[in-house]
């Protein structure tokens, strides 16, 4: 079976201040520790996001942080985006990609939404099956954030 990411969470929010906060720098900023962004909720926009590079090492891909970049190729304001063409550029080593994200919205309840992430892409290699690893243990960190930030 070929590693994927799928990570779901509930938020006490709408579905479209929920997508707001996957596209507002400031929002990106406080959720998920982005340092620069340039995002634009509409097909064909540019999604790239920049992280301080970590001081810590992964055994296999060296400082985590970088830059996330794709292409929305699909965007439905309220019910989700999808990111196509995306490649992580780590501060150290090869990029890791293409890839494809997938963020979905779903209202649940009278005041939530059910948040959806997920990503696929895959080569055969160690490097590819601990990105997945990682960034499964970041996406649900992230996650928490940005409950939190919206639900206070």
């Amino acid at each position: 079976m070929k590693p994927s990411l799928d990570v779901t969470a509930v938020i006490a929010a709408s579905p479209d201040a929920v997508m707001k906060a996957f596209f507002d720098p400031a929002a990106l900023r406080a959720w998920w520790q982005v340092t620069r962004s340039v995002t634009t909720p509409r097909t064909l926009g540019p999604y790239a996001l920049e992280w301080a590079p970590t001081e810590l090492r992964d055994e296999l891909l060296g400082r985590l942080g970088g830059v996330f970049r794709g292409i929305v190729v699909e965007c439905r304001h309220g019910d989700g985006f999808l990111v196509a063409d995306a490649v992580w550029l780590p501060p150290d080593g090869d990029p890791i990609g293409p890839m494809a994200l997938r963020v979905t919205f779903r209202s649940e309840g009278e005041s939530s939404t059910r948040i959806r992430v997920t990503q696929t892409g895959y080569e055969e290699s160690a490097r590819w099956r601990r990105y997945y690893e990682v960034i499964g243990f970041g996406w649900q960190r992230a996650l928490a954030s940005l409950k939190a930030l919206l639900e206070k």
